[in-house]
């Protein structure tokens, strides 16, 4: 602005030549205080320091923060522009923050990214532009800070039901805390008795110390063998608020084998989609759960019609004892659900089966909305077959002895760990 002011002024003074004196002194007096705003800039090597903070992990489709830390050396107040290099899948290219800082201020921003996919995420540089208050010279700092972090599974969703599991405050989020004093051999304390007690369980040498009659109580046997199995077929490659069903299915998995092995049952781990990948045997080691996280960051969907009989085949010949087995999947129609019922009935004759599909929320909205023409008819009709089938898919498997829920993406993880502690109540397994 202020040499388009000069050259006005130059351009003036062809006709009013006295004013040819003024717009040199004044193009001079520009050059001056651009020179020293400059040397003022330059001249101090480290006037502004800078680092990013960010955790070890990202964990997948929950909101991660992200730390910049920057420092003025400078005997002046400075205006920042920040601009730092974010990886490539989150598509953000106009990302900046400005601010001013004191001399000696120290400055600290936070910003958050949500992952919606797992793997490795790499940062580039954070570049810092900086003006002086005469604001006529800027100056780059560029700060190298590469720096690569994976996005595993939902492990923040994993820490904050595994807090309220321990704090008995799982109803907060939706899951039904159930219990049943059941009649298998877990022994679990001698407690006096009270009107609604099994008369069968008196102990009575107990009674006859106490001097009061007291009985025996039981919990829900420990040690179940609880095995997720996750779908990786192209049906599961549906996203759903930039989510793949698959990712959906992972970090319900991976929350409810913590839970399970709080609960001290046996978690284990199966992954297929044309035949078998992954398999982790039951366990309740120590570490068990790390196990569990490393094979479920590595997994990816695979663009193939999935094989239920290798399935089958693999369950028969490496899962020896009965367990309760968890199967993420998703059916679209009824003819591809149909040409896997045999081998779900094969399995469910020798484990106790939970079928977990989804719900299609698109279509949802899409049956919601009033339909204003022939067209939008036409599709209401077409959603409401969709969800028709879903419905029945869910009644043949009934019909069967199969066990299933039929829930939206967002809903899987309390669904299932909601289903899970039925199971358990009921000792069904």
């Amino acid at each position: 602005m202020l040499l388009a002011g000069i050259v006005l002024l130059f351009i003036v003074s062809f006709f009013i030549p006295i004013l040819m004196m003024i717009a040199q002194l004044l193009l001079l007096l520009l050059a001056c205080l651009v020179m020293v705003d400059a040397i003022v800039l330059y001249g101090r090597r480290l006037g502004l320091t800078g680092k990013r903070n960010a955790a070890e992990r990202f964990s997948n489709g929950d909101d991660n923060i992200i730390h910049l830390h920057f420092g003025n050396h400078y005997a002046f107040t400075i205006r920042v522009e920040l601009i730092d290099e974010l990886p490539f899948q989150f598509q953000q290219r106009n990302w900046k923050k400005k601010t001013m800082l004191k001399s000696g201020e120290e400055y600290q921003s936070t910003y958050i990214l949500r992952p919606l996919q797992r793997g490795e995420y790499a940062f580039g540089n954070i570049n810092a532009f900086v003006t002086s208050p005469l604001a006529l010279v800027q100056r780059r700092f560029v700060f190298e800070q590469p720096q690569t972090i994976p996005a595993y599974p939902s492990f923040q969703q994993l820490k904050r039901y595994q807090i309220m599991a321990v704090t008995n405050r799982l109803n907060e989020t939706g899951i039904r805390r159930l219990r049943k004093s059941g009649s298998s051999m877990e022994f679990e304390q001698i407690k006096e008795y009270v009107h609604g007690d099994d008369n069968r369980n008196v102990n009575w040498k107990a009674t006859a110390r106490k001097g009061d009659l007291m009985v025996n109580t039981f919990t829900d046997e420990k040690s179940q063998h609880i095995y997720c199995i996750i779908d990786k077929g192209r049906n599961m490659k549906m996203p759903f608020e930039g989510i793949t069903l698959l990712d959906y299915a992972i970090n319900a998995s991976l929350v409810l084998t913590n839970v399970a092995l709080l609960k001290h049952d046996k978690a284990g781990l199966l992954t297929f989609a044309s035949q078998p990948d992954t398999f982790l045997p039951a366990d309740r080691k120590g570490i068990q759960m790390e196990m569990i996280l490393e094979n479920l960051y590595r997994q990816q969907t695979h663009f193939s019609e999935t094989d239920f009989e290798s399935v089958y085949t693999h369950i028969r010949g490496k899962i020896k004892n009965r367990a309760l087995l968890i199967l993420f999947t998703n059916f679209e129609s009824i003819p591809g659900f149909q040409r896997q019922l045999p081998y779900l009935r094969k399995i469910a004759k020798h484990h106790l089966l939970l079928v977990v599909f989804f719900e299609n929320t698109e279509l949802k909205s899409l049956r919601e909305k009033p339909a204003a023409n022939l067209e939008e008819i036409y599709i209401k009709t077409i959603a409401d077959k969709f969800a028709f089938e879903k419905r029945l898919i869910v009644k043949e498997l009934q019909q069967h002895g199969i066990l299933s829920i039929l829930t939206t993406p967002q809903q899987v993880s309390v669904n299932t760990i909601n289903k899970y502690i039925e199971l358990k109540a009921r000792q069904a397994l």
